[in-house]
C-alpha cells in the first residue's frame, strides 16, 4: 500500500468507544484513533516504541507515574515496557500513534 486515505482503513473496535486504523510498512506503523467521550485505555505495556500525538480533544494520559492532560497538538513519547493508560475527557477525541516495530496484532 502506497497512498491512503484513513477513512477508508478497516476499522476496528479495540476497545468500547475506542476505533482504530491502521498502515504500516515492514519497520513502522502509523495507527488512528477515534474515541468517544469518556473512554478509557486500562494500563497497559508492550515491548513496543510508541509516539501518541492528539489531533482533536483531549485525554488525561498516565505514563509510568506521572499524569498529564493531552489536548490538540500535544504529545507523548513511550518508552518500551513502561505502563501507561488513557483516559479520554468530556469531548470526541482524535489521535495518531506511531509504532516501531510494528504491532502484529494490529495489523
Amino acid at each position: 500500500m502506497s497512498f491512503f486515505t484513513v477513512a477508508e482503513l478497516p476499522s476496528v473496535e479495540m476497545l468500547p468507544g475506542v476505533v482504530r486504523r491502521a498502515v504500516h510498512l515492514e519497520h513502522v506503523m502509523v495507527t488512528f484513533f477515534d474515541f468517544d467521550p469518556r473512554s478509557v485505555v486500562p494500563e497497559h505495556s508492550h515491548p513496543h516504541e510508541q509516539i501518541t500525538y492528539v489531533v482533536q480533544g483531549a485525554m488525561e494520559f498516565h505514563l509510568g507515574g506521572e499524569t498529564r492532560v493531552l489536548r490538540a497538538g500535544d504529545g507523548v513519547c513511550c518508552p518500551p515496557d513502561v505502563e501507561h493508560s488513557a483516559l479520554v475527557l468530556d469531548e470526541p477525541t482524535v489521535a495518531l500513534d506511531a509504532w516501531y516495530p510494528p504491532r502484529e496484532e494490529y495489523k
